[in-house]
């Protein structure tokens, strides 16, 4: 039986990052890079696409598992009838090699425990060749890539799978050391273990002790969630993953199936708003930095997404070997939304921008520059129809919410030059703006629903309309708004007050239609509106649902299927994360309702 989505765990070193199962198997890694073929693969496939366990042999009466306080170093307790041992697991950051390490601690008894690792590269597909090093080391090399694994543990086994079974008794440490490093060049070196892990612990506590969170409600999940959005952070460009897997369904058993392992300029936009709003301004000046490289050239050539260094060629293949998550194919790597238009990214950029500027970030010339060549073409192009903030692959349409983010750049640019002095031309921006925001009340508000709609002409609902009082289209008291809230609570409320995005539409989607999970972006965007409405109770309420689907340890999927009641989606999914953080953080300033 497959593990839950849920039953994962993330380990990270800011380059790429594993996911760590409650059965002590690490299922999914992906070397050197997020984007990367996966080592392990497991997760989409069997344990014969490449996984690594340990385990206590026999019968396991009872697992729990947490971070070792504010960090991204795992542990996990095994209780057996035997005994009783932890397992503690770490990425520490980068010294040239990508190091993953295992510690066994006996805590009580004397436990018996295997460990299984099967090597496979090419995302479960390649077979390494493995041989002994004059220092021990097993190694396992194939192509471009090389591992190491170092441990006191006898091991046994092939290239095809790697064994060892062994007994920890009480207060006896056994550490396991694997190294990733470029297989032209000599093996990763021996690490201390245990020092590993407490410098890793150490640097997780200080950064997170940096963050501005305070009198925010459930601080707990505030800080989860700001420590799995840097883990998402690549730390050699500032580009932020939006998840740390590929193809997990939106669907069980479905086939929308998708690669997040790129940087998205919305879910990055959107990212720096909640680090930069938690007082982490550094990642936030890292991503204006890396925008400037990724769009560099002609604006005409701005995507929607980018590889993590900047990468404008994402091209989205199948890979026909892996079966996919609890049979949920096919499973894909790269992702052709990079394509498409997408308008609101000029959105989300400008007001990125002019965020970082009013939270104290000194101006880049050359970013203002980049944002001027953005609204430029905008102002030619914006009146044409979009695949949308949901890259919907069917025919283009005149979203509200990408012509809302049209306004949005159109106003963040006249508040720039306003508030800032900046250069531009301020009167047509300003002329571009209203005629916007003139659209958009006469075509995309629907008097007979009361309520605005998904896009021009049509009278279905979308949940991503709940963004217009947050980024200040209208105020959200505002009686169309209010009408807004009503209708989306109506028809796109499900389970216990969470959100779907819309309602299937294969004339929209371009795909067959599923009943696919509620969103839990979308669901801490209601909570966001209802705290600006000073309906403070209920924001509350929306706050302790996402805390409720939250696993064990804090983590969030993209979606969450109210009838089984299960995670479904990428995992740990950036934009579930810091819509958590931009709720909490629209509790803590907003005041309270006057009695």
């Amino acid at each position: 039986m497959p593990l839950r989505i849920e039953d994962y765990a993330l380990i990270g070193d800011g380059e790429t990052a594993a996911l760590v199962g409650r059965d002590g198997s690490i299922d999914w890694l992906c070397l050197p890079r997020f984007d990367s073929a996966a080592m392990f693969a497991a997760l989409l496939g069997t344990p014969g696409h490449g996984r690594w366990s340990i385990v206590p042999d026999g019968v396991i009466r009872h697992t729990t598992r947490r971070y070792r306080g504010d960090s991204l170093v795992l542990e996990t307790d095994f209780e057996t009838e035997d005994g009783v041992v932890t397992l503690r697991d770490c990425m520490p950051l980068r010294d040239g090699h990508a190091d993953l390490v295992r510690l066994v601690i006996g805590r009580r008894g004397q436990v018996r425990m295997s460990m299984d690792l099967m090597l496979r590269f090419g995302y479960g597909r390649l077979i390494p060749w493995t041989y002994r090093a004059p220092d021990g080391a097993l190694l396992g090399v194939c192509g471009p890539d090389q591992v190491a694994l170092r441990t006191p543990v006898e091991l046994q086994g092939d290239g095809r799978r790697i064994t060892a079974g062994f007994t920890v008794s009480a207060k006896q440490r056994i550490p396991f050391h694997l190294v990733w490093t470029p297989s032209h060049l000599p093996p990763g070196p021996m690490v201390d273990v245990e020092a590993a892990i407490a410098s890793t612990e150490l640097f997780w506590r200080d950064w997170i002790a940096g963050c501005r969170i305070d009198g925010s409600p459930r601080p707990d999940l505030v800080c989860r969630s700001l420590i799995t959005l840097k883990a998402l952070t690549y730390a050699p460009t500032g580009g932020i993953a939006a998840a740390a897997t590929t193809s997990l369904p939106e669907t069980l058993g479905g086939s929308r199936n998708w690669d997040y392992r790129f940087c998205w300029l919305r879910d990055a936009a959107l990212t720096l708003h909640a680090l930069a709003g938690a007082g982490h301004l550094g990642e936030a000046d890292a991503w204006r930095r890396w925008l400037l490289r990724a769009v560099a050239g002609s604006v005409t050539q701005v995507r929607a997404l980018y590889g993590l260094a900047g990468e404008h060629h994402t091209p989205e293949m199948i890979l026909p070997w892996l079966p996919g998550y609890e049979g949920s194919a096919p499973v894909r790597i790269g992702n052709a939304a990079g394509e498409q238009l997408q308008l609101d990214v000029a959105g989300e950029v400008i007001d990125a921008f002019y965020v970082a500027r009013r939270m104290g970030l000194p101006p880049l010339a050359e970013g203002w520059t980049m944002a001027s060549a953005v609204l430029e073409r905008l102002e030619r192009i914006w009146r044409e129809p979009d695949e949308g903030i949901w890259e919907v692959r069917g025919p283009r349409r005149h979203f509200v919410h990408s012509k809302v983010m049209v306004w949005v750049a159109f106003d963040r640019a006249v508040r720039a030059v306003e508030e800032f002095g900046a250069d531009g031309p301020v009167a047509r921006w300003r002329a571009a703006r209203d005629e916007v925001f003139a659209e958009v009340c006469a075509r995309g508000y629907d008097p007979q629903l009361g309520s605005f709609v998904q896009s021009y002409g049509s009278q279905a609902l979308d949940a991503s309309l709940l963004l217009l009082p947050l980024v200040g289209f209208l105020p959200a008291d505002d009686p169309r708004i209010r009408g807004t809230v009503a209708a989306i609570e109506r028809r796109l409320m499900v389970g216990d007050g969470l959100v779907l995005r819309y309602l299937p539409d294969a004339t929209v989607e371009g795909l067959t239609p599923t009943d696919e999970g509620a969103f839990l972006a979308c669901t801490a965007w209601l909570g966001q509106v209802y705290a600006l409405q000073g309906r403070r109770a209920e924001a509350l309420a929306v706050l302790d649902r996402l805390a409720a689907i939250a696993n064990d340890v804090g983590l969030l999927a993209e979606e969450y299927d109210p009838v089984l009641k299960r995670q479904v989606g990428n995992f740990p999914q950036a934009f579930s994360h810091l819509a958590l953080v931009g709720l909490s953080l629209a509790l803590r300033d907003a005041s309270p309702p006057h009695p």
